[in-house]
């Protein structure tokens, strides 16, 4: 079998549709069953993403909501030993100092390591450093990272046009503005509340990766 490395790299299209967790938008629900639910209709790619979760509690729950998608790449937000120690894809990082590199050094060759740019020079950066995808935005402003900055359309497009990794635009992306994507030569939308607000997630991801396919 494929490392996630080499999935990814041969697979890109698991970039589609990027679903991002957000415990905050599931108000009481298991975020395992809408793991589930989102991947069953067509969510490609799963990213936990727990901010205020301390290590120890990440790795038990990451171990969870992977079972819940044993078929899609996924990978955790920011914490490196997190994905180190619960045996995830790999892992999601900034634009801290060194962190792809870190992360890299850490988890291994075989590992996915994802950076997210806001400029041209950081997607050359990451690229140098080895990620194997970029993540882009915000492309509209969203409550999810009110610090991202935001990216214009144009710099999407010169930054797909400057690395030869996958490029996964995020930021206030739904059913009613991916359409934005076209030609921009992104590989998919990362989505947030999109996903995991809605009453019926597995719905939500269907109706999604339709548009997607259509828009991409």
């Amino acid at each position: 079998m494929d490392s996630p490395r080499a999935y990814i790299a041969a697979h890109p299209e698991c970039l589609l549709l990027y679903g991002v967790t957000d415990s905050a938008w599931l108000e009481g629900r298991s975020l395992a069953a809408c793991v589930s639910d989102a991947v069953a209709g067509g969510t490609t790619f799963v990213q936990l993403r727990e901010k205020k979760m301390a290590t120890d509690a990440l790795v038990a729950f990451a171990r969870e909501v992977h079972a819940a998608c044993p078929d899609v790449p996924f990978v955790i937000d920011d914490d490196v030993d997190a994905a180190a120690r619960s045996g995830a894809d790999g892992v999601h990082v900034g634009q801290e100092d060194a962190a792809c590199a870190s992360a890299r050094a850490r988890l291994g060759d075989d590992a996915i390591v994802g950076v997210s740019v806001q400029t041209v020079a950081q997607a050359l950066r990451a690229e140098r450093d080895g990620a194997d995808y970029l993540g882009v935005g915000a492309i509209f402003k969203t409550a999810t990272k009110a610090e991202a900055a935001d990216v214009s359309l144009e710099t999407l497009r010169a930054i797909c046009d400057a690395v030869d990794i996958p490029v996964v635009a995020i930021g206030g992306l739904n059913e009613r503005t991916v359409d934005v994507l076209a030609e921009t030569g992104v590989q998919g939308a990362a989505v947030v509340s999109a996903l995991f607000s809605a009453d019926d997630v597995r719905g939500a991801a269907q109706r999604l990766s339709e548009r997607l396919h259509h828009v991409l």
